[in-house]
This record gives C-alpha cells, structure tokens and sequence, in this order.
C-alpha cells in the first residue's frame, strides 16, 4: 500500500525552509561585539582580570554599625580587598551571644557574588531579629578558596 504521507511531510518541510530563507534575506547581518566586553574602569581602559586568591585572604574593614529599626538589628561593614588577587564568593556570617557567652540569634549569610577585585571597597549589610538578651555580636568571614584575614581599620 502506497502512502503519499512521506513525500508530502518532505515538500512542506522544503516549502517552510525556503520561505525562513526568503524571510531572513532583507534582514542586515549582525555585527560582532567589540573587542573587549569588559566594563571600562574609571580611566577609562577595560578591567583586566585577576586570578582569585587560593588558600588565606585578607580583608580591612571599618567597625561595624549596629542600629535598630523596628524588630530588626540592621549592621554595616565597609570592606577592603587588602589581598593582592581577587576574592570569590565572600560570605559574612553576624552571630550574637548574651552576657553567659550562649548563642541568641544569627543573621543570615551575606555573600558577595562576584569576585572582590583587589583594592575594591563594598558596604555588607547585616539583617538579625533582635532579642532581649543580644549582648555581643561575632562575625565569621570566609570565601570559597579558603579562609580570610581580618584587620580592623580605622579609615579606608
């Protein structure tokens, strides 16, 4: 039994082919991207890249900020990549203890997505509930090739 089933699936399919073709010839061709895709930094040359620091980093930052607003402790670090390569997926983890030295609460982990370059500054932003026993906050910073150094500043 014969069917002309096939042949007919095989001419659509060519006529369809034929008119994207036809369709897409008055379309201008697209231009490649420049060169470099990188955002230009401030002189206005591109950013070049920096391989991440593997093993122990080291960060400065300013003390911390501590306020209340409504049922929420809000707490801001300002920090400084002092390492000389870039630092991958820093996190900041705030812990708050009372007077007896227990745990009360945490915030939870801040993490910076992209690579810290060296000599970059960011503001991390701290959300914990407040308690009625927080007496003292502990903060723990990390990144994922390692661990980090910290050094109290007293200005940026």
């Amino acid at each position: 039994m014969n069917r002309p089933g096939p042949l007919v699936l095989s001419l659509a399919g060519v006529a369809l082919l034929t008119a994207v073709a036809a369709g897409q010839a008055g379309k201008p061709a697209v231009t490649p991207p420049a060169a470099s895709t990188q955002k230009p930094n401030d002189e206005g040359a591109p950013r070049k890249l920096v391989a991440p620091v593997r093993g122990e980093a080291e960060i400065g930052y300013l003390a911390p900020i501590s306020r209340r607003e409504g049922k929420m402790v809000v707490t801001t670090i300002r920090i400084k990549n002092l390492s000389s390569g870039a630092i991958a997926g820093l996190k900041v983890d705030e812990f708050w203890y009372n007077k007896g030295g227990d745990p009360v609460t945490g915030a939870p982990s801040f993490r910076w997505r992209k690579p810290l370059q060296p000599g970059e500054v960011i503001d991390v932003v701290l959300r914990v509930p407040t308690h009625p026993q927080m007496d003292r906050p502990i903060y723990k910073f990390e990144h994922q090739n390692g661990k980090i150094k910290t050094t109290l500043l007293k200005k940026l």
